[in-house]
């Protein structure tokens, strides 16, 4: 299969690969990504493919500015080098995932691209609680958003409320002023009102803090509350196949997250786990009304507590050396600057 997917590569159609004035002699790495790179792909999959090319003399020293090239015909994105780097920074999950791919599934790798490779250590922090925690809520929510929600028991949607507040706010010190853990406690509680089980409840706790940054981060959870009570029209036979698609991404993120909050690790393409992905993608935890059955979401909050964990123990530094990825990155670009690259 992938012998097959390099000739793809010989296709008129991604002659763009050696014309682009960005791509042609600068592209570091090539890959698959999408359902091929996990491992989920199925017969009607796309193949997607993703890569890093180098940023120019003139890109660099000069007037010229390139980021990406995006071509939707063949669904391939190729990153500037310079772009690609803050976004592994933050632990991007469509961009980390980019440098731990199973070994075959790199079309093309150059020296250059190799170095970048080996060094993915140099971009993994606990910036990936928030980055992987962030997409998993989002994939959650629009499952949710997208179901006929009165089918599920209150108390078990505030839970997935509450989940995606605490996620969120690992990021508010990255935009806020900081505030000390207890400062904002959310919690579950019985409600004291008729039509509610249970609701969140919150102690705060702030001395001397900005309004303009409490107004910001009240407005965020605002939202998250706000887009879980919007109840979406579904036409089943479109979207299950989205809806399942959703949920085992969810897990996949999980996965992927645990890997490198434990491990160190960057691991995408998920054979242990394949068969449980499988099961998820083709349906087997949905109910026959377009419903997740209980047991779905069950997983989901082991995999949190998983998370949770992972977080409580990991050895990852809170942000990336910064100085040391510099110092890789100048080592790059100095060598296009000198005309080493071309």
């Amino acid at each position: 299969m992938i012998e097959q997917i390099k000739n793809i590569l010989q296709r008129p159609s991604y002659d763009f690969l050696k014309t682009n004035e960005h791509l042609k002699n600068k592209i570091m790495f090539l890959t698959l990504a999408g359902s091929y790179a996990y491992g989920t792909n199925i017969q009607t999959s796309d193949i997607d493919i993703r890569g890093c090319a180098l940023n120019s003399k003139t890109d660099l020293i000069g007037m010229s500015h390139f980021e990406q090239v995006i071509d939707t015909t063949t669904d391939t994105v190729i990153y500037a080098f310079n772009k690609l780097i803050p976004l592994l920074l933050n632990c991007n999950p469509n961009c980390i995932e980019l440098l731990g791919c199973k070994k075959e599934h790199y079309l093309y790798i150059s020296p250059e691209g190799q170095q970048l490779l080996q060094n993915y250590k140099l971009f993994l922090s606990q910036k990936a609680i928030h980055s992987f925690g962030g997409y998993a809520d989002a994939q959650l929510r629009r499952l949710q958003n997208a179901l006929a929600r009165d089918a599920y028991p209150q108390a078990e949607k505030e839970k997935h409320i509450l989940n995606s507040l605490k996620s969120a706010m690992y990021s508010f010190d990255q935009r806020y002023q900081h505030f000390e853990n207890g400062s904002i406690k959310l919690y579950i509680d019985t409600s004291q009102k008729q039509d509610l089980e249970s609701e969140i409840y919150m102690d705060i706790k702030l001395n001397h803090y900005p309004l303009r940054d409490y107004k910001g981060l009240w407005a965020e959870m605002h939202n998250i509350v706000k887009d879980y009570a919007k109840l979406n029209g579904r036409n089943h036979k479109k979207d299950d196949a989205h809806l399942n698609k959703h949920a085992m991404h969810l897990i996949r993120l999980y996965l992927m997250c645990i890997d490198i909050l434990q491990k160190g690790e960057i691991n995408t393409y998920r054979q242990k786990e394949h068969d449980l992905l499988m099961r998820i993608r083709n349906g087997y935890y949905q109910n026959n009304d377009g419903t997740f059955q209980k047991e779905f979401f069950e997983m989901v909050d082991e995999y949190q507590h998983k998370m949770e964990q992972a977080i409580k123990h990991t050895i990852l530094p809170k942000k990336p050396n910064y100085k040391e990825v510099e110092d890789f990155v100048m080592s790059i670009n100095e060598k296009v600057i000198t005309d080493v690259y071309r």
